[in-house]
């Protein structure tokens, strides 16, 4: 098998320097059943894969360095149903979650979208294709 024959991503890991806060972010705000939990790593169930965090730093494989404040590291998108879109954007404001952008329509692309952020700073992307 080649590289150019890999089919499936089964986890993604996100470091984190506030793993408190971030753990309890997906865990109470998005909601995402917990697979593993140990005070430096957690994972959670999303569909098919896991979304683990892992706190930011030396360990056995390599040093991650530092991260910059305010700078997101990645951006996860998560697909849902059309009408979701509207009833996440709720529910994240009834949580006190701060929106980048409330639900938009994005016609070249098909999708509606709605951006914010997690602790991390990293930007989550709900969107629903139409």
């Amino acid at each position: 098998m080649s590289l150019g024959e890999i089919r499936n991503l089964d986890y993604a890991i996100l470091l984190c320097n506030k793993m408190d806060e971030t753990r309890a972010f997906y865990r109470d705000v998005m909601k995402f059943p917990i697979e593993t939990d140990r005070p430096n790593w957690v994972s959670f169930r999303v569909g098919a894969a896991l979304l683990t965090l892992r706190a930011r730093g030396k360990w056995a494989v390599c040093d991650d360095g530092t991260s910059v404040p305010g700078s997101a590291a990645v951006q996860l998108a998560f697909r849902v149903p059309p009408p979701a879109v509207d009833a996440c954007h709720a529910e994240l404001v009834a949580k006190g979650v701060p929106i980048l952008r409330e639900p938009t329509d994005l016609p070249d692309w098909r999708h509606r979208t709605l951006f914010f952020r997690d602790p991390e700073d990293n930007i989550i992307e709900i969107y629903a294709e139409y």
